[in-house]
């Protein structure tokens, strides 16, 4: 068998890890005695694996996502928090995300909202989409910053190119008039076309009031609360004085 020529074809087309699983099974005598179909399923199973692995690794990077680990497998259902489970289970399709819809997480703080949240990302991420994570504070200071260096387009077309945008910590400080302006602008550019995750202490019901500006509240709340999916976490404080968030 010509191993050594395959090998090196197969690395000159970048299929490192076919060619990798093609030398194991040389080295496997009982490998030998599987159909022809049966081995080249396991080379192209090893390449699909490693490049899935490769992709979810890349996405997660750049969702820089609070809570790296977060899964919905580790989502914690107690009675306390009054989580409805099969929600959460529908959600994990990722049909939201295919279909531009938003997700609202609501609840006293130290319930999990941003383990929640991440959670979601974590797992449209693994489906194949992209995700990108900002705490509201953050999210409106860079796009103060990109104002001021004229790069405030670039910034917000990037925004909008993410799939899934988790807004975390939302309506935690006062907004001002241009960070109303910049959320109207992040959300317009996503309505119909991408997913917007929301996390907040105050129930969507107190969006208009935070937002406060009449015509602006009225365009946000249409374009974020319209049939969104929404999530109460309830109970005691989950946090742990040694981390940040919890399930």
């Amino acid at each position: 068998m010509l191993t050594e020529p395959t090998n090196e074809k197969l690395q000159a087309m970048r299929l490192d890890a076919m060619a990798s699983t093609w030398r194991d099974q040389a080295g496997k005598p009982d490998v030998h005695k599987l159909a022809f179909d049966e081995r080249f399923g396991m080379l192209v199973d090893a390449e699909w694996l490693h490049r899935e692995n490769k992709r979810l690794a890349t996405a997660l990077r750049d969702a820089k996502l609070r809570i790296a680990s977060a899964c919905i497998e580790d989502i914690d259902y107690s009675p306390k928090r009054e989580l409805d489970k099969a929600q959460v289970r529908q959600l994990g399709t990722c049909r939201w995300v295919t279909e531009h819809q938003n997700v609202l997480i609501t609840g006293a703080t130290g319930t999990g909202k941003t383990y929640v949240a991440c959670a979601l990302a974590q797992q449209a991420c693994r489906k194949g989409h992209r995700a990108l994570y900002r705490r509201a504070a953050r999210l409106f200071s860079e796009l103060t910053l990109a104002r001021a260096d004229g790069t405030y387009a670039r910034v917000l077309a990037k925004i909008a190119r993410a799939d899934v945008l988790v807004i975390d910590d939302f309506a935690m400080t006062p907004i001002t008039d241009a960070e109303r302006r910049d959320l109207f602008e992040v959300l317009d550019d996503r309505h119909g076309n991408r997913s917007t995750i929301i996390s907040s202490q105050i129930p969507p019901k107190r969006f208009h009031d935070y937002i406060a500006e009449p015509t602006h509240a009225d365009a946000i709340c249409d374009r974020l609360i319209h049939s969104a999916h929404k999530l109460v976490l309830k109970g005691p404080s989950r946090r742990d004085p040694r981390e940040e968030s919890q399930k």
